[in-house]
Order: structure tokens, then sequence, then C-alpha cells
């Protein structure tokens, strides 16, 4: 069996700087060099196998297995599941439900800015994260506030910093699963752990939003808005993501602050309305929508939300099915004792979940074949990129956790002790900023931050979901989130202006989640032991 070193180069300088070299190949291929993420964690995946061979000194063999086994990972746990939910949205547009659902909402968050700023991009815009990620709540979130009188930059700033909270679970809980996959912790565990931390990070942003919108009078005039702002979408995210599991946080939380704000908008409104542009019911150049075609896009949301929690709830037997179990072990002298990738097969897993909703979606939609085809080849003409992505970064992942590289950085990092946690959080930001996705942060760091936290005896689920909370806070100066963002604007090609806006915002939310990962370890570690 293979046993990893931990100093392999026998200077621990050198040897630190080799177990981050994965993570600086790809920061500066896709921050540097601006390279499309496929092939860049295509190159950063071969770098990470010839660093386990060359320095580390694992067997090609079962370097090469352990790749396979991450890839295989990166396309059934979640390419799987991305690639339907995004098929189910295009689904939703191409019959023209989606634009039903936001013409609705639009005619009904009022005519107030800071109302519109809250409900459409903090509410609507994680509806967006939850189904589909990856930049698409900017991309269409902004266009809206613009076609409601916002200036461009001030839109895309408020989409930006409104996505702040929902990304853990974005593109239905494809960070939270690869975090569980490479902690080996289990999913639920780190589903309920990440929630724990969002629940208070998510308290603070409806309030940034009303500061954009209308400075210190947008808070003294529409507080109430921003108080069931947050406790409404905490309401729908944090049970389902505590208990059932990190596919359907987003959704829920979405959608039971759609319904709460809209309820309390009919007995509540500010007393001064700030109107930057007046929108009539059904009039202008808005379409006319029939109530059926709201109650049926409404409707694909709840098929959705119960099949996956039927499914993949503690309570199903689906998810513990497996045809087959591929693995590949060493033996960690960190941890003295055997360490292991796998990969089992479950042809029931979450993402053949959402695609029996999409199946019962499109049946009560009424989309015709073709429609269906249609959303099929949108899909992959959209996403074929994410696919070589997952399959890459994954095994990039995974290999450098074999290989032990993940372990030697966590060797001397652990001496940090409890001050660990105020660190944590920054390897997930910084990942993010430069890499733009959640996931591949999660992955990459994963396996380091729960080691960590074993070594330096913190509480092992508290700095794998900081990892992850860190990374969704650097989204909006992420420059490949940007670029998705900014797409539908008039400042593409100008992600710098934006990013700049951004920043001071993502740095002083990055230093509240500190304090919550602070107070959690002194005042409530044992609600993230396993």
């Amino acid at each position: 069996m293979y046993v990893q070193p931990l100093n392999p180069t026998g200077n621990v300088g050198l040897t630190i700087l080799a177990s981050l070299t994965p993570i600086i190949i790809l920061l500066v291929l896709l921050a540097g060099l601006r390279i499309t993420a496929w092939l860049a964690t295509l190159i950063g995946s071969i770098i990470t196998i010839l660093v386990a061979t060359l320095v580390w000194g694992a067997p090609i063999v079962q370097v090469s297995y352990a790749w396979l086994i991450g890839a295989l990972v990166g396309t059934w746990a979640i390419s799987w599941i991305v690639f339907w939910g995004l098929t189910i949205y295009n689904t939703l547009v191409l019959t023209g439900k989606f634009d039903a659902f936001r013409d609705w909402i639009v005619r009904n968050s009022t005519n107030d800015a800071r109302v519109q700023a809250i409900v459409l991009a903090w509410s609507l815009g994680a509806l967006f994260e939850g189904l589909v990620g990856f930049g698409y709540p900017w991309a269409f979130i902004a266009p809206l506030l613009i076609y409601l009188g916002f200036d461009d930059l001030k839109a895309l700033q408020v989409s930006a910093l409104a996505n702040n909270a929902p990304v853990s679970y974005g593109a239905l809980g494809t960070p939270i699963i690869i975090l569980a996959s490479v902690t080996g912790l289990p999913l639920l565990f780190v589903s309920s752990s990440v929630a724990k931390v969002v629940a208070i990070l998510a308290l603070l942003p409806p309030w940034i939003l009303l500061y954009l919108v209308d400075k210190w009078r947008g808070i003294k005039e529409a507080w109430p808005i921003a108080i069931l702002g947050s406790l409404s979408y905490i309401l729908g995210q944090y049970p389902v993501a505590s208990f059932v599991g990190p596919y359907l946080p987003d959704i829920t939380g979405s959608l039971i602050s759609f319904v709460i704000l809209l309820l309390f908008l009919r007995v509540w409104r500010p007393k001064r309305i700030l109107s930057l542009r007046s929108i009539q019911p059904n009039g202008g150049d808005s379409k006319k929508y029939s109530k059926r075609d709201v109650i049926e896009a409404l409707s694909a949301f709840i098929v959705l939300i119960i099949v996956v929690t039927l499914w993949t709830g503690p309570w199903s037997p689906l998810t513990k099915f497996s045809l087959v179990t591929l693995s590949q072990s060493a033996y960690s002298s960190l941890l003295h004792k055997n360490v292991a990738v796998s990969f089992a097969f479950n042809p029931f897993v979450a993402g053949t979940s959402i695609l029996v909703s999409w199946i019962i979606i499109s049946l009560v939609l009424r989309a015709s074949p073709k429609v269906m085809g249609q959303a099929i080849k949108r899909s992959f003409h959209q996403y074929w990129g994410g696919i070589l992505t997952g399959v890459f970064v994954v095994g990039l992942a995974y290999v450098f956790n074999f290989s032990g590289m993940a372990y030697s950085l966590a060797w001397k990092t652990s001496d940090l002790g409890v001050a660990f946690i105020i660190v944590s959080p920054l390897f997930g930001w910084i990942g993010c900023a430069l890499s733009g996705s959640n996931t591949s942060t999660n992955a990459l760091f994963g396996a380091f931050q729960a080691t960590t936290a074993r070594l330096a005896g913190l509480p092992v689920g508290l700095p794998p979901a900081l990892n992850s909370v860190g990374a969704e806070l650097a989204k909006p100066v992420a420059p490949q989130t940007a670029s998705a963002g900014v797409s539908t604007t008039k400042y593409v090609r100008k992600e710098g202006i934006v990013i700049r806006k951004n920043l001071p915002w993502a740095i002083g939310i990055l230093i509240y989640l500190i304090l919550i990962g602070v107070l959690y370890a002194f005042l409530a570690p044992s609600l993230f032991v396993h």
C-alpha cells in the first residue's frame, strides 16, 4: 500500500510550496491567463498527477485510478445534477412559464426600488442560484432591475451582493455534495454545518441592499422588509438544509421568502415610495399572462421540491443503494490510518430524481417532445464546458488528497490551533475569488480543512463550513462570475469596474463571517461535532 510522505522534499517550506502547486497553477491559468475553466482544470490535472508521482512518489497506476474515481464523482455527483436542473429551467423558459412567473413577481413587488431589490435580487436571485447557479442570478436579475429603472452598475452590484448567502447550496447543492465527498463526512452533517453558518450570515445582505439603493434613508424607511427578507429566507432554507439535505434549501428558502414578502406587502408599504420606473399591471410593454400560466410555473417548483425531498431525504432507501464501488486506499503518515478516495455508483442519485422531476414538470406544462428536445440541446450547449470542468477538477482534487498533498499542507497549518478559525474562511475566499467556483474551492480545500480541524482540536464540521461560505462571499469579485454576470448589460468586458465596486463589500462581509466562525468556535463548538 502507498504510504503518504509528510515531507517528501525534506524541507518544510518546499513541501508546502509543492503541495500548493495545483492551486497556484489553477489560479494562474484562471485568474491570470483567463483560460477557460475546462482547459485550465485539464492542465491542472496533468500537473497535479506529475507532482504526485515525481515529488510525493505515488505510483502512477494508483494515481491514475484515483483521478478516474474523482472524474466519475464529478460526472455523476455534480454534472448529472446540474444538467437536469438547467434543463428544468430551459423548459420553463421555452414554454413561456418562467416569463409568466417573473412578470407576476414584478407586478406584485410594488414600485419601490428598495422593495424590488429585496424581492427580486434577494428572493428571486436565490431561486436562480438554487436551480442553476454559475452566474445565472447576475445575468438574469441585473437586466430585470435595469428594466425597472436601476442604473446598470447599481443593478449589477445589487444582484451580486444579494447572491452571497445562497451560493453554497447553488445548482441543487453541488458545492455541499463535493465538500462531503472530499472530506468523507456525511452529506447531511456537512449540509447542516453550512446551514448554521449561512443562517447567521443571511441576516446581513438585505440591509446592504437597502443601503446600496437608498443609503441610510433606505434603511430607516424600509427596515421591515430587510428583517422579513432575512428571516423568511432562513425559515425556508435552514430546516431543509439541516434535516433533508443540500439539494433544495435555496429553492425552498426563495419560495417561502416570496410568499411571506408578497403577503406582507399587501398590508405594508414604505411611507415614501422610491420609484425609478412605474410598472403597471399587465400594462405598457408587458405581455399579459393568465393566472393559469403563473400557477403552472409555480407548480414546476412544487413538483421539484416534492420529488427531490421524497427521493433524497434521510428516509429514502434510494440514495443508499449502490451497484458497484471503486476505491483507492493509501496510508496516511499524518493520521496513522488508512485513507481512501472512492466512488459508489448508484443509478438513483439526486440527479436522477431531478431527471424524473423534469419529466413530470414537462407533462404538467404540456411541453411537446420538440420543446423537451430543445431544452436538452440548449442545456448541453450551455453546460458542456461545465461537464468537462467537473471531470477534471474533481479528478485533480482526488489526486491532491490521495497523494498526500492535502495532508502535508494540513501538517503545519494545524500548528495555528484555534487561530485557524480566522484563517479557514480565507482559503475559501481567495480560492473562489481567483477560480470563480465554490465547488472547485471545496474540492481542493475540503479535505485540508477537515484534517486541519482534527489536528488542531477544532470541531470537524466548522472549518469545512467556513471554507464553503468563505468561497461564496468571493463570488462578487470573482472574474469568471463577473464575466457571466455582466454578459447581459453594457458592462460586457468591463468586469474590472464591477469588481472594484464590489470589493469593499466582499471584504466587509468576509470579516463578518470570520466573527461568526469565532463565535461558534468558542460559544457553540458542539454544534459542529460529528
